[in-house]
């Protein structure tokens, strides 16, 4: 999946304003202005021109999920020894694993919500499935995540908050 379509149907999940979107990726550390939000809600099309729409690289999806989480659950002051702001992800990180991750502490969501959420989607994950899915790349139980169980969650998550 394209970051750009993970983005539109986080925001629909979520039902985020395009302001409050701009204000997420602020969050985030990345200056983005309300018609800026609309060009990167835009679906990527080839035939449209490339100054009706900007393309959401990896970096710019990680600090929009770093974004999500200051803007559900306030901001943290750092612990001593801890960095103001968290490291980007290194360029290799699998964009769904990063989404169920940051998405599942944005929210403040259990083990037990995220498979209420993919079972309203109507696929079945264990629990050893989702610890796999939610584990660091190198872990020796990692297991990426496809764009099959990203696509569900993100469906999954509509239903439980748009009803």
């Amino acid at each position: 999946m394209e970051n750009n379509d993970i983005l539109i149907r986080l925001r629909y999940a979520l039902e985020l304003k395009n302001k409050e979107v701009a204000e997420i990726f602020h969050l985030g550390g990345v200056e983005v202005s309300v018609p800026d939000v609309v060009k990167i809600l835009t679906k990527i099309d080839e035939e449209m021109e490339e100054d009706e729409q900007i393309k959401c690289n990896n970096s710019m999806f990680d600090s929009f999920l770093n974004g999500l989480i200051i803007y559900k659950r306030e901001k943290q002051e750092p612990k001593p020894g801890q960095p103001e702001t968290p490291e980007p992800q290194k360029k290799t990180a699998n964009v769904n694993n990063l989404l169920l991750k940051k998405v599942k502490i944005a929210l403040s969501l259990t083990t037990e919500d995220m498979l209420d959420i993919f079972e309203k989607a109507g696929i079945t994950v264990t629990k050893g499935e989702l610890g796999a899915l939610l584990r660091k790349e190198g872990h020796k139980n990692y297991k990426e995540c496809g764009d099959k169980y990203a696509r569900n969650f993100l469906k999954g998550l509509a239903l439980k908050y748009r009803g």
